[in-house]
């Protein structure tokens, strides 16, 4: 079995300003760190390799610096790594980041599950790993919170939704996007730790896809440009209200000027 895990490096802090021509988020100058949520679709992984025969293959899209995710994952028991990186790529909102990622795992041949997690906490749009199954034409769940069995031809897991548990089978392959507080992440083996650093890790470029058009990529394959972003207002103090709930509506029209 082959298993294709999708992480991503982001900024340790939320703190960040942006390119006003561009729409992206300036990095420069903010500590990266491995998605938190990613590690728990590298634990998934981890535990499916427990219960059958199975290859981890990593993937992370970015600059150079972003092969540390690959080091992260393989002294946690990744098998091998990719990191998917070209100024070509820079830029990408969801839409073009999917295809991206569709296009990368496509080099490295079938897989029969793709591991995402949640979402990551720098865009927090939890879009990609469905739109990264739409464009494979993979049957997908999110919010996983439990993988329960899993076979050459299917796999059996639990959903969460909202406060409901659902029992579901899929067949293979199949995309699953997991949930952290189902896939707490183990810590690294120290003797992992210390072969991470000679693993081989391949690096993925435009030349390399089988779509070479770089219209579909980055900031010229995106459909969405943020045109700005800015930190929430602070809340002002507000007075606090005490009587019977009339008086208290009373009080409140009164005090916003609709009384």
């Amino acid at each position: 079995m082959k298993i294709a895990v999708c992480m991503k490096q982001v900024p340790a802090e939320s703190r960040g300003s942006m390119n006003e021509e561009t729409g992206v988020i300036v990095r420069a100058g903010l500590q990266p760190v491995v998605n938190n949520y990613d590690l728990s679709a590298l634990e998934a992984a981890l535990r499916i390799r427990e219960c059958v025969p199975a290859e981890i293959h990593v993937f992370t899209m970015g600059p150079s610096k972003a092969e540390e995710v690959l080091r992260t994952a393989f002294s946690m028991g990744a098998d091998a790594g990719y990191l998917i990186s070209d100024k070509a790529f820079s830029g990408a909102d969801v839409l073009a980041t999917s295809y991206t990622l569709h296009r990368a795992i496509e080099t490295a041949g079938q897989y029969d599950v793709i591991l995402c997690g949640r979402q990551t906490t720098d865009g927090d749009t939890a879009q990609v790993s469905g739109a990264l199954a739409q464009w494979r034409n993979l049957p997908h769940v999110n919010w996983v919170s439990a993988i329960e069995n899993i076979t050459e031809s299917a796999v059996t897991v639990e959903q969460t939704v909202e406060r409901e548990k659902v029992r579901l089978l899929l067949p293979l392959p199949c995309l699953l996007s997991v949930e952290r507080e189902g896939f707490l992440p183990r810590m690294p083996s120290l003797r992992l730790k210390m072969a991470a650093g000679k693993k081989k890790i391949t690096v993925v470029t435009l030349k390399d896809l089988s779509d070479q058009d770089a219209s579909h990529y980055g900031l010229n394959g995106s459909a969405t440009r943020v045109r700005k972003i800015y930190p929430p207002p602070r809340m002002q103090h507000k007075p606090l209200f005490s009587g019977s709930p009339d008086e208290c509506a009373e009080l409140i029209l009164r005090e916003t000027g609709m009384g």
